[in-house]
């Protein structure tokens, strides 16, 4: 590792685009310490500890959210455009076709729309969780026509754009995906807060040691799990039958198709986390609009956020229904049928057309099988762990499958990078 980071820093393009990445990402920790006025912090921080789907936002916001900052949405509006138009290319034969067979320029045009989707979602958004925390006191609270709110939606829908345009400027770099990188940072930022709480509780006797030497192997053994399902991979064998033209021979060679068991990553997080939020956005509207039947209703709704057993379960079912929905999206097996007959390869023993369809689709229902009860397990881990030890897991599940992802995407993106320098100097 201490080799392989010296020779990054050797090599005067590679030190660029790390200081070029750290500098950017240097700038979107400014922007989220820039609170929005009046907001009363104890608040926030109290209420992101006892509402769960509020902390998963804080998450997704990169920690803005716990700071009522200017960036409080983080990039979540560009996640959702993105998440609602991959789910509409399997309405929209159109879309679909942008998106599967337009190539590069399809794929511009399809993150295009994203963009320009982005900004009205990002007004919505932000006017529901400015409503929701002016409701709960963390912010004063507003009127629909005061000014102060309509600037606040202005200078938070700006923001995201901003860190949208950041997000591609780290994509340049080509050593990591610019979203996923700003929400690590986001995550990573607040480990010594993390730090400087456990060695508080531990000072204070509120954390016993052995609690926390529970807690350190669960993380590893998560951190491993998560890495083990994240490289995992069922490799399909596929052969390329002999051609000859003129007076070569092309093909004739054995290939393989990687099917990763997590193909669909956090998003299905990241859907159900949409879900069990908008209860809450509905009742919070409701009270404002008829206080005595909205109050009740929001009352209710209270009731089952409150409740871990009730919330933990629909939240590991719509994870795992969810988890099979965007693998269907994101893995299209009469594309890849299409493709394998295009270039003339098959898979041994499965005769092309529809008998590849039906086996790529046998094959993908086993393995998302796993990777969906796997995503549950991990989105559910900090209620496991409070209700188990009745101590809050320090890091949640989500946060450190991000961590890990993301890491292990850039280390993988740095040693391509590495490896095609080596072979330039060869």
């Amino acid at each position: 590792m201490l080799n392989k980071i010296t020779q990054i820093f050797k090599s005067p393009e590679m030190r660029k685009k790390v200081l070029v990445i750290l500098g950017l990402l240097i700038f979107f920790r400014l922007l989220s310490a820039i609170p929005l006025p009046g907001a009363n912090i104890e608040v926030l921080k109290n209420l992101l500890d006892a509402n769960a789907s509020l902390g998963l936002l804080n998450v997704f916001s990169g920690g803005a959210l716990g700071n009522v900052s200017i960036a409080l949405l983080g990039v979540g509006p560009y996640i959702t455009a993105t998440i609602i138009l991959q789910v509409f290319t399997m309405i929209f034969p159109k879309l679909k076709e942008m998106y599967y067979e337009g190539g590069t320029a399809g794929r511009a045009k399809f993150n295009k729309l994203s963009r320009y989707i982005t900004i009205p979602l990002a007004v919505i958004q932000t006017y529901g969780l400015l409503s929701f925390l002016s409701s709960q006191q963390v912010i004063p609270s507003f009127g629909i026509f005061d000014l102060s709110l309509w600037v606040n939606i202005a200078v938070a829908t700006a923001t995201s754009m901003i860190l949208l345009w950041v997000g591609e400027l780290i994509d340049e770099q080509k050593l990591g995906n610019g979203v996923s990188l700003i929400i690590f940072a986001g995550i990573v930022s607040g480990f010594p807060s993390y730090i400087q709480s456990t060695i508080y509780g531990l000072v204070q006797g509120s954390l016993r040691i052995d609690i926390l030497a529970i807690f350190a192997a669960f993380a590893l053994l998560v951190v491993a799990a998560i890495v083990f399902v994240s490289q995992g991979e069922h490799r399909i064998p596929v052969s390329y039958p002999k051609r000859v033209k003129g007076n070569r021979v092309y093909g004739g060679v054995e290939s393989y198709l990687p099917v990763k068991v997590n193909q669909a990553g956090v998003i299905p997080i990241i859907f159900a986390l949409a879900i069990l939020s908008f209860p809450q956005l509905i009742g919070n509207f409701l009270t404002g609009v008829l206080p005595t039947m909205g109050a009740q209703i929001n009352d209710v709704i209270m009731r089952f956020l409150n409740n871990p057993l009730a919330y933990g379960s629909i939240y590991f079912v719509l994870v795992c229904v969810f988890t099979y929905f965007y693998t269907a999206v994101v893995f299209n097996p009469e594309e890849i049928s299409k493709n394998l007959q295009r270039s003339g390869g098959f898979i041994p023993g499965i005769r092309p057309g529809e008998p590849t369809v039906k086996y790529l689709n046998s094959i993908i229902g086993k393995i998302t099988l796993f990777g969906a009860f796997f995503l549950g397990f991990i989105a559910v881990l900090p209620m496991v762990t409070q209700a188990v030890t009745g101590q809050a897991f320090v890091i949640g599940g989500t946060s450190l499958l991000i961590v890990v992802s993301v890491a292990l995407d850039s280390a993988n993106q740095i040693d391509s990078q590495m490896k095609v320098r080596e072979y330039d100097l060869a």
